[in-house]
């Protein structure tokens, strides 16, 4: 539960949380996977670290949040104005990547919840269409 924003808080961080909760577009990886079917121009991101990605992946593109937190989105410029979906492991990062990432011009970020661990739970080690 939010509480009442105090003189100490300040108004941007208050934003910030309730965005990620109220506003941002989220999706599970059963409705990723049906989009998958749908739809071959889908760009998935994955921002865990890249020995995360070695160890296990499901082929989407990696762009660690180390990276994006430095602002650094060259890899993927040219999906700015596309829908991106963005995962990391449980879906925590993901969410902190689809800001950064709207604060970087991209229009259409959607968080996948619960990352690869849901992705892993639900399809095993099912890559990428």
């Amino acid at each position: 539960m939010i509480s009442a924003i105090t003189e100490n808080e300040p108004l941007n961080l208050r934003y910030h949380i309730c965005k990620i909760y109220f506003f941002m577009q989220q999706i599970s990886v059963e409705e990723l996977e049906h989009q998958l079917k749908s739809d071959a121009t889908i760009h998935v991101l994955d921002v865990r670290e890249e020995e995360e990605y070695r160890e296990n992946n499901i082929g989407a593109k990696l762009l660690p949040l180390s990276r994006l937190r430095n602002m650094d989105a060259e890899d993927i410029e040219g999906w700015k104005n596309e829908k991106v979906f963005v995962h990391c492991r449980s879906g925590q990062r993901s969410m902190q990547a689809c800001m950064i990432l709207e604060q970087l011009g991209f229009t259409d970020t959607v968080n996948v919840q619960g990352g690869i661990i849901a992705w892993q739970q639900k399809f095993g080690d099912k890559k990428l269409a």
